[in-house]
């Protein structure tokens, strides 16, 4: 597992007030890089000049801009920092940034293009994407629970938005149920294929992005109870279910590795049928690797291991890429050679980078966290 060069460092022991000052801990102080101070390098062995290739390269190195949404809903009048979409797409593109995931179209009503939140905003965001050079990936938006004519309209623009944006994908960062019954499973994937048919005759791809609990076990046998329901599990997970029912060529996925580890804890061991307990620790990189082509999109958010008993809590919180305990390395490795030919899309996020003590940290965090993205090796 990798580690930073900090023991001993005099300037990053001196760092401890700006850290403490962003709400970070000691292992979190190469925060102050984005402050003007010296950022530690990621300690790497010897390698080949094989090796020695960035697992993220340049062009695929992206933010999905949740981790700077108090930048972009700052009000220009009453700060000096960046705000709004312009000034902070600027900023990213500054620090090295060239692929952008939005979270929706909303900034504060102050900033220059002011409601940008529909087609004609959209055309406006775009000119700002070319002129800091940077490519829109995707957009946590809304995907339609039910197929009707007024949901139907609404999708159509969600479309055109993306369209005018440049956007490859779209989607959503909910999962398609969050129930664990095989029926409900099957009816949200009848949904999704139609939405994603729509995407894929205009070029778009539809992907969901989930959290761990789309990583339980669906209840799928055993006794039943008293509305008639299954009470255990055969073993088979949720969204593992919706990958085996979905056409590969409609619905596509966007993990999130920082969840999918913490679907490790939280969801160890399933009851089977007889009533025993099973254990069945989930491995993210396998799945990936064996549904390559369904992950066009990855979020690059690392956790620090909590220490909490197994199966309890998350099992991670939250840091800076580059501050936790989540291999990456060795994850994206894992999930296939071909990443080394610029097809691993990964959007930095931290959910907990903005701070409402410490305005300009997001922004600092963004700069922190690519420099640490950009040395995987």
């Amino acid at each position: 597992m990798r580690k930073f060069r900090t023991t001993g460092d005099p300037q990053l022991q001196g760092n401890a007030a700006l850290g403490a000052s962003l709400g970070l801990s000691r292992r979190q102080v190469m925060a102050a890089a984005a402050a003007g101070l010296a950022v530690p390098v990621l300690a790497t062995a010897t390698a080949s000049p094989a090796a020695a290739r960035p697992l993220v390269v340049p062009s695929k190195r992206g933010i999905i801009l949740y981790s700077v949404r108090d930048a972009i809903s700052r009000d220009p009048l009453t700060s000096d920092l960046p705000s709004g979409f312009r000034e902070v797409l600027r900023e990213l593109s500054r620090i090295g940034y060239k692929q952008i995931e939005f979270a929706g179209f909303r900034q504060n009503a102050n900033a220059e293009g002011g409601d940008v939140n529909n087609v004609a905003g959209a055309r406006l965001l775009k000119s700002w994407l070319d002129e800091y050079g940077l490519d829109a990936q995707g957009n946590h938006g809304s995907v339609p629970a039910t197929v009707t004519p007024e949901t139907t309209a609404a999708f159509e623009t969600t479309m055109d938005v993306a369209q005018t944006l440049g956007l490859e994908h779209i989607g959503t960062g909910s999962d398609p149920t969050r129930s664990r019954y095989r029926a409900d499973w099957d009816a949200a994937a009848e949904v999704w294929q139609h939405w994603g048919a729509m995407a894929k005759a205009r070029g778009l791809k539809l992907y969901t992005h989930n959290h761990q609990q789309a990583y339980n076990f669906l209840l799928d046998a055993g006794p039943l109870d008293e509305a008639g329901l299954p009470t255990r599990s055969t073993g088979t997970r949720m969204l593992e279910y919706f990958l085996q029912i979905t056409d590969p060529t409609l619905v596509y996925l966007e993990l999130d590795v920082f969840w999918a580890h913490v679907a490790q804890h939280s969801f160890p061991t399933y009851t089977a049928e007889d009533g025993t307990l099973v254990r069945k620790v989930f491995d993210p990189a396998a799945l990936v690797a064996a549904n390559r082509s369904r992950y066009p999109l990855f979020h690059a958010k690392d956790g620090d291991a909590t220490g909490e008993a197994e199966g309890v809590g998350n099992g991670y919180a939250i840091v800076p890429f580059g501050l936790g305990d989540i291999d990456y390395a060795t994850f994206f490795s894992r999930i296939g050679s071909e990443i080394r030919g610029g097809d691993l899309n990964a959007m930095w996020e931290q959910d907990t980078a903005p701070s409402a003590t410490a305005p300009a940290q997001s922004l600092e965090l963004a700069k922190l966290s690519y420099r640490n993205l950009s040395r995987l090796r």
